[in-house]
């Protein structure tokens, strides 16, 4: 294990966050909060830091696989810690378990909070913890590998480690032009929205920080209604967002590339996402409208609007869904298990992986019907390589038993059964709200400081699928 270039990678991306932490400044002084030397102090602490362990270290060295995977949960770690500083600081928080709960909150695009008023705090508190959103989304590792690697530190490795889904489909054959193309249309997504958010009625700090939380699939609100406060057409403009930021980020270079919007339905996993999307808010409509919940016209974009923000994992509310009829809620929670295609910025399991799970047990179905037929699994004709099935069939298995084991876990933090296992659904997700105690008009303030750490970790464990996290936890990986 190279500790010296862990440390010196870590000391580049807490200078990348100290400097990020200077962008709330324009909002503070215009809006003259008391929030002004939180961030000046913040920001000070947190690049020096940054700048020691990254000048500290002579000849790094490459980056190689444990490396990486030690980068990207460590960068985690350490971006959560130094990310609450303004919190703290500014005496937003006073509970450190609460201050670092938000901020991996954040990072980890959850959107899950311990806020009990959103509206009363400083605008540039309220940038910045929609900016982590933003920051978090593609991953800060990916977001900056170009960077890294510009100044001679690999970063295929890292990207391996960071990026989302079954098999990142590689776009190009260099890590720096592939970070580059996603990084370009994850800002140029953001600038479209907040345009569109800024002339349908949303002031320019609003649509700012509402477009963080849609392009990252947060769910970080400025209002304590959510996105309930605005009117439907602002609510479909974030539906569509959500939808674009749920789906796979390299079919946006496909489509661009080859001119042709049939790259999107040649995509076995984004026809599966549509299926699942359009089909939830059919059902969802015809429930809330048939048990006269609401009017027709209210109820689709009611069910557009929860069903889109539960499966990209964003988080966003228009409604308390928790006071909606059971079979609307059960489609809900089953959709906290789906998330975001792979390549997304979404979180979950992804609709890759389930389109695989449900090809294998289709295909065993056929074997134990036809035992000497020879079948290959295939995705648009490309047979899956048998270790590939496997690799999704241990994640699939190793993430419901975290689930399981966990909502134990935070019954024991007095949550009752439903609110711990959709607490545990929701972080491990990155969703944000669930059901019960933590539906979308409640928060997790109630949660005892250890329980909110170990959700937390939750939240770590989901935004970097499970593996990452875990293999540094194993005495094999720290050997030489």
């Amino acid at each position: 294990m190279n500790f010296r270039v862990i440390f010196s990678t870590l000391g580049i991306i807490l200078m990348i966050i100290g400097i990020s932490m200077l962008l709330p400044l324009a909002w503070s002084v215009y809006y003259a909060s008391n929030d002004l030397l939180a961030f000046i102090i913040s920001s000070v602490i947190t690049f020096l830091v940054g700048l020691f362990l990254f000048k500290g270290i002579k000849k790094p060295g490459e980056i190689r696989y444990k490396e990486g995977f030690a980068i990207v949960s460590l960068s985690w770690v350490l971006a959560s810690i130094f990310g609450a500083l303004p919190y703290l600081i500014s005496g937003t928080f006073t509970n450190i378990a609460d201050a670092i709960f938000e901020t991996m909150s954040g990072f980890t695009t959850t959107g899950a909070s311990v806020l009990t008023d959103i509206e009363v705090l400083p605008h540039g508190i309220l940038f910045w913890r929609s900016l982590t959103h933003w920051l978090g989304g593609m991953g800060i590792v990916v977001l900056f590998v170009a960077v890294l690697s510009s100044i001679g530190v690999g970063g295929m490795q890292m990207f391996r480690a960071e990026s989302p889904g079954p098999v990142a489909e590689r776009i190009k054959p260099r890590i720096s032009e592939t970070a580059k193309i996603l990084w370009f249309t994850y800002v140029i997504f953001t600038i479209i929205e907040i345009i569109l958010l800024w002339i349908f009625g949303m002031n320019l700090f609003d649509a700012m920080c509402h477009t963080f939380g849609t392009l990252a699939t947060g769910g970080f609100s400025t209002k304590n209604l959510s996105i309930g406060y605005y009117n439907s057409t602002i609510q479909w403009i974030i539906i569509i967002f959500m939808f674009l930021s749920g789906a796979n980020f390299a079919l946006y270079y496909s489509f661009l590339h080859n001119k042709t919007p049939k790259v999107f339905w040649k995509s076995d996993e984004f026809r599966l996402y549509s299926y699942i999307i359009l089909s939830s808010i059919t059902i969802i409509t015809i429930i809330l409208a048939t048990n006269s919940y609401m009017p027709l016209d209210e109820a689709i974009t009611a069910a557009a609007f929860q069903v889109v923000s539960i499966i990209t994992t964003t988080g966003y509310a228009t409604y308390d869904f928790d006071q909606w009829p059971l079979l609307a809620k059960s489609i809900l929670f089953t959709l906290m298990f789906v998330g975001g295609c792979a390549g997304s910025t979404g979180g979950s399991i992804k609709v890759g992986r389930i389109l695989i799970l449900i090809k294998q047990a289709a295909l065993e179905l056929k074997k134990a019907i036809h035992p000497r037929m020879i079948i290959q699994l295939k995705i648009r004709e490309k047979v899956i390589p048998e270790n590939i099935v496997i690799n999704i069939l241990q994640f699939f298995f190793i993430y419901m038993m975290i689930f399981m084991l966990s909502s134990i876990i935070m019954t024991g933090f007095g949550l009752d059964i439903l609110s711990a296992m959709t607490s545990v659904a929701a972080t491990l997700g990155n969703v944000g709200p669930g059901l019960g105690l933590v539906g979308p008009a409640q928060n997790y303030n109630f949660v005892p400081s250890l329980g909110k750490l170990f959700l937390s970790f939750l939240m770590l464990l989901g935004r970097l699928e499970l593996y990452t996290v875990l293999v540094i936890f194993s005495p094999h990986f720290w050997k030489k």
